[in-house]
């Protein structure tokens, strides 16, 4: 690795992989597009009838369309502009995993950066590297990556390890990795079609694998582009380990879910295996798979409007049956005062909601007098995407505290993490924050909050509420309505946003046509930026 290069890695405080361990001769890791692997792992179908093919599935997912995201582009470009010198590492850093294959081609050949912002916009005579870098995560990345150092920190922050050793000196440009045992005509058949010959790797199954990419500590950067602080950016895995679901489920079982019966794996000369991985890669971001089929022409999508709103569709499905429950435990009424007691559960092995800190769940109450007419609502969603008397909202420089108790409209208990820079401020810039000024995400079953690192600490007020603990938490609302409005009508919701309102207002001050796109976008959808994961209603008579 040049000086140059290393100076960069340094700052970027990345991973370099694709060489092999211990050789003084850099060798190139081959990479192809999903179009080589597609033509035979579309067309499945279970003993049902069910279309799961692998293809298809992935086209419409995020990971497919990683490099594409409008959002992540217009995140990368305004962390350019902030820190002007360290550009070419923040984009190496950027690209490490939403552009995998071509930034690691990038650092396997010359060695340089990986690059964002040259590969766009698709253009029908891009070259190969261009082909890599708008291919998302795709196929041979992910089967590519060996176990070594898997669930270890050297593995976070895209510090997975393509092992340039597993190539061979003939045909096969390398080994793809899988979860199944493959005899030799079958691996013949692969490697004639796709250059790449299977091998058996349990790994592939396991969460540390995710881990690579979805473990992230950004590292903040003071004006000449030094690091001053550095902060976990979003650490799922290191979440899901502290919980009761380390031993029970693995990201895979949630997020690629196993189709039921045995299925072929492959279309061509295919045997009915158990346990095929669906590779829907089911999330979150049902708002950017929206914004990517309603602006598929200017965002170069490839994928088919189906298969963007079946992605959408299965993640809806997922979001509203498999992330909260919401009860009204309590609901009475003395004079013209109702107390309502509502509890939240999380269902799923990390924080609610994790990854990304754009992302917040909150709690949505209405209460309504015999009439219909609303005495009071907490937590209304403006048609502009922002969260009625969410002080965030209204004021980059605050942020709503949590509440155990809320007797006041304006007040909402919204579960989230606030970003503060050196001085203390409330920031979205990522590279600017270097700790969290609050923290109150709902906790999964078995996560211990006093035994907790600090990279995955509650922080708030939320430390110190008892009724805030693994897997579920406790608000009172104590409500003004007069008792000639009975019987009441109350209803509470628990609505969840990929991108709050703050985190895409804060992208207009940059006159830069990356993030000026993602807020024209952003104001054209916010009506529809969120979605109800729970809700429960009861009448107080």
């Amino acid at each position: 690795m040049s000086r140059p290069f290393r100076a960069l890695a340094a700052i970027a405080g990345v991973v370099w992989c694709g060489a092999l361990a211990g050789s003084a001769q850099r060798q190139t890791v081959a990479f192809r597009t999903a179009d080589a692997c597609l033509a035979c792992h579309n067309g499945l179908t279970t003993p049902a009838g069910e279309d799961v093919s692998i293809g298809s599935d992935w086209r419409g997912s995020m990971m497919a369309n990683s490099a594409r995201d409008p959002y992540w582009l217009a995140a990368v470009r305004r962390e350019a502009i902030d820190h002007p010198a360290a550009a070419v590492a923040i984009e190496d850093t950027c690209a490490t995993c939403h552009m995998p294959m071509a930034r690691a081609d990038a650092v396997a050949t010359a060695p340089q950066a990986g690059r964002v912002f040259r590969h766009f916009p698709v253009e029908s005579h891009g070259t190969h590297r261009d082909r890599l870098a708008q291919d998302g995560v795709s196929c041979t990345i992910c089967h590519q990556i060996s176990d070594r150092k898997l669930g270890t920190p050297e593995s976070f922050s895209g510090g997975f390890v393509i092992d340039a050793a597993s190539a061979s000196h003939g045909a096969s440009l390398g080994t793809a990795l899988g979860p199944f045992d493959v005899d030799a005509g079958r691996a013949a058949v692969m490697e004639s079609a796709s250059t790449f010959r299977p091998a058996e790797a349990p790994h592939v199954r396991k969460s540390e694998l995710c881990a690579t990419c979805h473990t992230l500590y950004t590292r903040a950067l003071g004006p000449k582009g030094e690091r001053v602080g550095q902060l976990p950016e979003q650490v799922p895995f290191l979440e899901w380990r502290h919980s009761a679901y380390r031993d029970d489920k693995s990201c895979q079982a949630c997020h690629m879910p196993a189709v039921e019966r045995a299925t072929p794996v492959t279309s061509v000369l295919g045997t009915p295996r158990e346990g095929l991985a669906r590779h829907s890669f089911r999330g979150s971001n049902f708002f950017v798979l929206q914004m990517l089929n309603r602006y598929r022409r200017e965002l170069g999508v490839v994928a088919q409007p189906s298969e963007l709103e079946a992605a959408g569709h299965r993640t809806a499905a997922l979001l509203q049956s498999e992330t909260a429950t919401v009860a009204i435990e309590r609901a009475d009424r003395s004079a013209n005062r109702l107390t309502i007691d509502v509890a939240v559960q999380n269902l799923t092995g990390h924080k609610l909601p994790t990854g990304f800190p754009s992302r917040r769940a909150w709690l949505n109450m209405v209460v309504r007098d015999r009439n219909g007419a609303i005495v009071f609502e907490s937590g209304a969603l403006s048609a502009d995407g922002r969260i009625e008397g969410n002080d965030n909202d209204d004021d980059p420089l605050k942020y709503e505290p949590h509440f155990r108790d809320i007797r006041r409209a304006e007040d909402v208990e919204i579960y989230e993490s606030i970003i503060g820079d050196a001085d203390g401020r409330v920031t979205t810039g990522l590279l600017t924050g270097t700790r969290y000024l609050k923290d109150n995400r709902l906790l999964p079953r078995g996560f211990d909050k006093a035994s907790a690192d600090a990279d995955i600490a509650v922080l708030g007020d939320a430390a110190g509420d008892a009724d805030f603990a693994g897997g579920s938490d406790r608000v009172t609302y104590a409500v003004d309505a007069a008792a000639d409005g009975a019987p009441f009508q109350v209803e509470v919701a628990l609505r969840f946003q990929p991108i709050g309102f703050r985190w895409a207002r804060n992208l207009d001050q940059y006159r830069a046509m990356e993030t000026q796109r993602f807020v024209g976008y952003y104001n054209a959808m916010a009506g529809e930026s969120a979605i109800v994961l729970a809700k429960a209603s009861t009448t107080v008579r």
